[in-house]
């Protein structure tokens, strides 16, 4: 016999697929009808409902199996007891015999659908946990914040990412987990959130609750009830910490590898200055008469060589914050600090500077883009090609926002049009021995970091070959360490 436990749902719920219990409740819902019948006068001329009644209660509890019995079960106490003559099985008229299978078909449908309202139920509660399971443990932080901007859920994931425990983040003002310059982001989003559209996915910083700042991929969207109004704000945050430092690790080689490949261009620059200025130390030593003049020039000498230092610095010594800066002088100083390649390869260069204009950023960096543009097209030129460079303030047509116009023209062999669409992908290149594959990669990355655009134009056909490389730099932008 089957142990009954203390706990008779979890024993129902263990057991409700068992013969026994199915059809052993199904018999005894009947007696529990026929008692409360038999008990309650009032009861008395509500059999049909008190059987229909434990027909569903079957239903929904043991299997639309048990209830098909249940009503097998009801339709015979129902003719025992409720139709005439009672206390036996005859029936003597077409209306009882009628009435019975009418109560026999209703409680089966009844039965029927009560049964699909629980399975519907139940699917639905299994699917809720099973989502509620996936917000808890998902590797995102997941949180839900209110029209009042205040955090209503708070998974686990957002307890390590944030540091502040779920009863700590409810109630608290999401405000507190953004840096106090991103203050007007957080606006934006909230309006794009009350206008019914989603935040796609960005990368911005946030803080933890030691003070200290995480980068992280945000997204949004809206959350809306069962009439669609919208009632807050679903927030999905990933941290990229460890992203952010192998990117950072890649471009650091990058930039090394860059500056690798200027050192004999810069020990040829340096050494000519060198020279010059041993001879005018030994010509002051000889003529006296004339040791001032010497001396001057020598000391012309040696600030040309400070500037080629100074300016090699700027590849790997970077500022901590954004500064304005002359795209058209760098142009130059890259252009000065390659002199050596152009001239081995008798390559004419073309510059077209239309317009003073600064821009706020990391020279640094400028730098790494443009040498990056530059030493690509000198690879892909042959002897006596052309290079025609360009620097021109001008409006962005997609954003409308003003800024700098910089293009790197070659007449090289140009890049096939089936590889156009890789060359900025990571450990891409076709230099094969001598490539990273990373130059063009890291160089998008500092163009979006400034919040501006790269493009690339090309053609391999015959004599109109060559490559144009166009970036458009905008005049202010917010650079971020997180870009």
């Amino acid at each position: 016999m089957l142990r009954i436990e203390a706990n008779p749902r979890g024993w129902i719920a263990r057991n409700r697929y068992s013969a026994l219990v199915q059809y052993g409740g199904a018999a005894l819902a009947v007696w529990v009808a026929l008692s409360l019948w038999a008990l309650f006068p009032v009861l008395q001329r509500h059999l049909f409902a008190l059987l229909l009644a434990a027909v569903l209660l079957t239903s929904r509890f043991l299997g639309f199996g048990a209830a098909v019995f249940c009503s097998l079960v009801s339709t015979a106490c129902l003719d025992f007891f409720g139709v005439q003559p009672y206390f036996n099985f005859s029936v003597r008229s077409t209306a009882d015999l009628e009435q019975l299978a009418a109560f026999l078909a209703i409680s089966i449908f009844a039965g029927s659908m009560a049964r699909q309202k629980t399975l519907a139920e139940s699917r639905a509660d299994r699917t809720t946990r099973e989502m509620a399971a996936i917000v808890e443990y998902s590797a995102d932080a997941i949180y839900s914040v209110s029209m009042d901007d205040t955090i209503t859920s708070w998974n686990r994931a957002a307890e390590r990412l944030y540091g502040y425990t779920a009863e700590e983040a409810a109630g608290m003002p999401v405000a507190r987990l953004g840096p106090p310059e991103r203050r007007d982001e957080q606006e934006r989003n909230r309006e794009i959130i009350n206008r019914g559209g989603p935040v796609p996915s960005y990368r911005t910083e946030r803080m933890h609750k030691d003070g200290t700042r995480r980068p992280v991929l945000l997204s949004v969207s809206s959350l809306r009830n069962a009439r669609g109004e919208i009632v807050g704000a679903s927030v999905i945050a990933r941290d990229i910490s460890a992203e952010k430092q192998s990117e950072e690790a890649v471009r650091r080689s990058e930039k090394l590898a860059t500056t690798g490949r200027l050192a004999a261009s810069i020990a040829h620059e340096i050494n000519n200055p060198l020279e010059a200025l041993t001879n005018l130390l030994y010509l002051a030593r000889n003529d006296p008469g004339h040791a001032g003049d010497y001396l001057t020039m020598a000391e012309q000498e040696v600030g040309h060589v400070a500037k080629l230092a100074q300016q090699t610095l700027g590849f790997v010594r970077d500022t901590s914050s954004p500064d304005l800066m002359d795209p058209a002088a760098i142009m130059d100083e890259i252009l000065q600090l390659y002199s050596r390649q152009l001239a081995g390869k008798h390559i004419q260069v073309t510059r077209r500077y239309c317009g003073a204009c600064r821009i706020s950023g990391y020279s640094g960096e400028l730098r790494q883009l443009l040498a990056n543009l530059l030493v690509n097209a000198v690879d892909a030129m042959a002897e006596g090609g052309s290079l025609q460079v360009r620097v021109t303030a001008c409006r962005d047509w997609s954003s409308g926002s003003e800024g700098v116009r910089i293009t790197v023209a070659d007449n090289g062999s140009g890049i096939p049009r089936k590889n156009l669409r890789q060359i900025f992908e990571p450990f891409y290149t076709t230099k094969k021995d001598t490539g990273t594959g990373l130059g063009l990669w890291v160089s998008r990355g500092i163009v979006q970091k400034h919040g501006g655009s790269i493009r690339v134009r090309s053609r391999t056909d015959g004599r109109a070959s060559g490559t144009v490389f166009l970036v458009f730099l905008p005049l202010q932008h917010e650079v971020s360490r997180v870009a």
